[in-house]
């Protein structure tokens, strides 16, 4: 088993720079975990220049909590430039099954371009995967689908990664499927958890090409540090301030001791 530390050094040492077309509700607290890990955050919007914005960058995260029609054209475009330059890009599947709305810009984002992993929570993917289900706003609901099976079966039809976050996180590709078991509940605790682990995946899949092994990493790495914060700091708020600091602090030798990563046969 890989370790996910290793993956963390890269990124501290490479300091990539992570282009975000993002949520407006989580947008500060994307750009800085992105900052405290080590990486450097960009947030360029505009259809006018986020297609060069990206050839300056490592990696694409495209986020669709706040959508709008011209802002998914936006996210087309500079997804086109960073398939052009190998550019790994994330999609964050925010709210799909809440509304037609969204179900439908997710698809054609899945459509125009190639997305190198696809993350959201049960019900998201499952509405991608064409499951009868629905999103109440951005929480999950119940999917009575085999998780594991929902995403091995996804990622072989788009040829990519895809990520199902929840208590344990999944992380499939055609060939292999990780369960990550590290986190505790207070990340459920205030809003913005979800759009920032897929900023800290964007940044990890910057430095490392094995896109499963570094979406697995990511997780164990921002669950860790939610074990640590829990610790020191029970309420969502000061949680939260010590969240930052432990991912700040944490060394990759104590996240290679703490990660709880398995691989599926």
């Amino acid at each position: 088993m890989f370790l996910a530390g290793e993956v963390l050094e890269k990124v501290r040492k490479e300091k990539p720079l992570v282009h975000h077309i993002t949520n407006w509700v989580t947008i500060y607290d994307c750009a800085n975990v992105v900052r405290t890990i080590g990486a450097f955050p960009v947030m360029a919007h505009a259809i006018n220049e986020s297609p060069q914005m990206q050839s300056i960058s490592s990696s694409l995260v495209l986020n669709i909590g706040t959508l709008t029609s011209e802002l998914v054209e936006s996210m087309i475009e500079a997804a086109k430039s960073a398939n052009r330059l190998n550019h790994p890009v994330v999609l964050d599947a925010v709210g799909v099954g809440a509304t037609d709305l969204r179900t439908k810009k997710a698809k054609e984002i899945l459509n125009s371009v190639k997305i190198d992993v696809l993350k959201g929570n049960k019900s998201e993917i499952a509405k991608l995967a064409g499951a009868d289900v629905f999103t109440r706003g951005v929480e999950a609901m119940e999917v009575d689908e085999n998780l594991s099976e929902l995403a091995e079966n996804l990622a072989n039809d788009w040829n990519n990664t895809v990520v199902i976050t929840g208590a344990h996180d999944i992380v499939a590709t055609k060939n292999k499927t990780y369960v990550v078991k590290n986190g505790h509940e207070m990340l459920g605790k205030f809003v913005g958890t979800g759009c920032m682990v897929t900023s800290v995946i964007g940044s990890f899949v910057a430095v490392e090409p094995d896109y499963a092994k570094a979406s697995a990493s990511a997780l164990a790495y921002f669950g860790v540090a939610a074990e640590l914060a829990i610790e020191k700091k029970k309420t969502p708020a000061a949680f939260k301030q010590q969240f930052f600091d432990e991912l700040y602090e944490l060394e990759a030798s104590e996240l290679n001791e703490m990660q709880e990563i398995e691989e599926l046969e």
